[in-house]
């Protein structure tokens, strides 16, 4: 029994009478201790499944199909009472941008044992003996100091820390990472990438790591899921779709982030065209736009996910396995 098991999900939203499908279909499961990122552009859905898993999805979305399992519990239309019960004890979430998620007017203190206090029931003594070990647990140094600063003094790398320790205070089973380096510089994203993967293994936590950068997930994720225009359109094992990376949007991620093992005549490539409208139409494969292996069935009927190479991949004409990406792009 998976930690967490999505199956077929979809989200939509209602703009007047009428209704759009922003997710299609999604399908994905998180083991304890194990690193899911689910990797694609703004747009294509990944956010909105993670929220959908919250329970926090805004007005106007709602869950239109498909199941979301929490250790073999079907929490796909729980009420409100019931999810409050699930967040932040069950499943936790660290945002984005940790200067709009803190509360400005409130001590790092204040916010980390409040949860604590209310999901665990301990004291504030207790509580804030707790904060100071997982100030310490995520590298903040002098942590009875930070404990009493407010979000401005920190930097926005000690703020997405601070973060982390609050996802971290009342002891979840899942954490939901949503992009949580963004705003960092390269340095910084490492680190805070290697400390919550580290933490989240060592603590037997399942991690969904949600990036725009396929390039970043390699040494940290197990199951990597690619997400375009709604859909996941390949998934597997880390190891597996790197080392054969079969959707002509995969290799395009990959071709358009800079590696050390590539030629240094070898330019970059970026993905033509632009990610599709999520309130549009879009026939067959949304992909097809954009992508120089489009066929006529790639407009008119969408594939299915099928076993190859290790993962699986959703194309009609996905890229030979053993084909590399230097191939590929000379």
């Amino acid at each position: 029994m998976s930690l967490l098991a999505v199956e077929n999900l979809a989200i939509d939203v209602a703009v007047g009478e009428a209704c759009h499908r922003l997710v299609h279909d999604a399908s994905f499961s998180v083991e304890p201790g194990e690193t899911l990122a689910i990797v694609g552009e703004s747009g294509s859905g990944k956010s909105l499944s993670a929220l959908a898993v919250m329970g926090l999805l805004s007005e106007g979305l709602s869950v239109g199909a498909g199941t979301i399992r929490y250790k073999g519990q079907d929490i796909t239309h729980f009420d409100e009472r019931a999810r409050n019960q699930l967040r932040g004890s069950e499943i936790a979430m660290v945002f984005q941008e940790p200067m709009t998620s803190l509360n400005p007017v409130r001590t790092i203190g204040h916010q980390i044992t409040e949860g604590m206090r209310l999901k665990l029931g301990l004291n504030r003594k207790q509580a804030t003996a707790r904060a100071i070990e997982l100030l310490e647990e995520v590298g903040i140094s002098d942590p009875a100091q930070r404990l009493r600063q407010y979000p401005h003094q920190l930097s926005g790398g000690m703020r997405q820390r601070v973060m982390i320790a609050i996802a971290l205070s009342s002891k979840p089973s899942l954490i939901l990472a949503d992009e949580p380096t963004t705003a960092l510089d390269v340095t910084i994203q490492a680190q805070i990438l290697s400390l919550t993967a580290r933490i989240c293994r060592d603590h037997g936590v399942g991690l969904v790591l949600i990036t725009h950068n396929l390039g970043i997930v390699a040494r940290y994720a197990q199951k990597v899921a690619v997400m375009y225009g709604g859909r996941i359109v390949e998934a597997g094992t880390a190891a597996a779709l790197y080392a054969a990376p079969m959707h002509h949007y995969t290799r395009g991620l990959l071709s358009s982030v800079p590696r050390l093992d590539t030629p240094r005549d070898l330019p970059l490539r970026p993905i033509a065209g632009a990610p599709p409208d999520p309130m549009q139409h879009v026939p067959g494969c949304r992909f097809h736009p954009r992508c120089a292996a489009a066929t006529a069935a790639c407009a008119q009927e969408v594939p299915k996910m099928e076993q190859r190479a290790g993962h699986e991949v959703a194309c009609w004409n996905p890229v030979p396995a053993d084909q590399t990406i230097s191939e590929e792009l000379a």
